[in-house]
């Protein structure tokens, strides 16, 4: 899933090299991080957060065959 995640992330950014994905796996959640460079923090969020909703949703489905639940944050650069 990590790896999906960066994908995704990297091909919407004007500076890929500069993604991070830290996934913190807990008993029942698994917590993904995503950290981009400064200025593409909007591409990732997306217009009225249309991508952020998105990427959160193909997550979500991703993560039904695993049997725990995945979230993802957002952080600020």
């Amino acid at each position: 899933m990590k790896e999906l995640i960066e994908h995704i992330a990297k091909a919407l950014v004007d500076n890929p090299d500069q993604v991070e994905v830290r996934e913190i796996a807990g008993e029942r959640t698994v917590v993904y991080e995503l950290k981009v460079g400064p200025g593409d923090i909007g591409k990732i969020i997306g217009k009225e957060g249309k991508t952020a909703k998105a990427l959160r949703t193909i997550i979500t489905a991703a993560s039904m065959k695993s049997g725990k639940r995945a979230v993802l944050e957002i952080l600020e650069p």
